[in-house]
């Protein structure tokens, strides 16, 4: 039995083109170089963070998220970069009783940012906040905690194949995975999100009727 769903951040909850927009912006990059870049990267599975060494070699992303802060152009999440269906799901599966949470790979920061929405949440955490980032399994386990219910009755909701779907599953949650974002589309289909997934979405909102019985 379903009791808890707890949700990936970006593209699943937030739309991420306006932060990759400022990093394209940041170290001097046409967006569409940039996003060609990155999406070539996701292709081949590896780490979003490897993108920049392609343009500044031996880049450090978290010094450089410090120098945008300094520089006023720090991280923004604000209403406008919300998916138009997470307000109505999110309140629609507490509606249903359900325990709803938000746990993703984003920093600190953006941890207040999220609370500062005012989502209808039980809890909202990231990994900067915890100290440890998806795809590892203790990054789980402290969803499980957050959640306070069994590993087994918490649906994880992402966008990511392997640090979303491959990797709660393997934590013993049940997953989902939406179909949107560059991730989303792109492994929809995949073997191992057909192996891994108790469901492909399109949208958050199909979520409550799928989780009602």
């Amino acid at each position: 039995m379903v009791t808890a769903v707890v949700f990936d951040v970006g593209e699943t909850l937030l739309d991420d083109s306006r932060e990759w927009g400022a990093w394209a912006d940041w170290i001097g990059v046409p967006r569409h170089t940039f996003s060609t870049v990155l999406g070539a990267v996701t292709v081949s599975g590896r780490d979003n963070a490897e993108t920049f060494q392609y343009f500044r070699p031996g880049f450090n992303v978290a010094h450089e998220r410090l120098l945008r802060e300094d520089a006023g152009l720090g991280e923004r999440i604000e209403e406008q970069d919300l998916y138009p269906d997470v307000r109505s799901s999110l309140a629609a599966l507490q509606g249903l009783g359900l325990r709803v949470g938000v746990a993703g790979n984003q920093t600190a920061r953006a941890a207040e940012l999220l609370r500062a929405l005012a989502l209808p949440t039980d809890f909202v955490s990231t990994s900067g906040e915890w100290g440890v980032a998806k795809p590892s399994e203790t990054f789980f386990e402290r969803v499980v905690e957050a959640a306070a219910v069994h590993a087994e009755q918490i649906v994880y909701v992402g966008d990511h194949r392997d640090n979303d779907v491959v990797a709660a599953k393997a934590a013993g949650l049940r997953t989902a995975l939406i179909r949107r974002g560059p991730w989303g589309y792109l492994w929809a289909d995949d073997p191992l999100v057909k192996r891994d997934a108790d469901w492909v979405i399109s949208s958050l909102d199909e979520l409550p009727a799928l989780l009602a019985g």
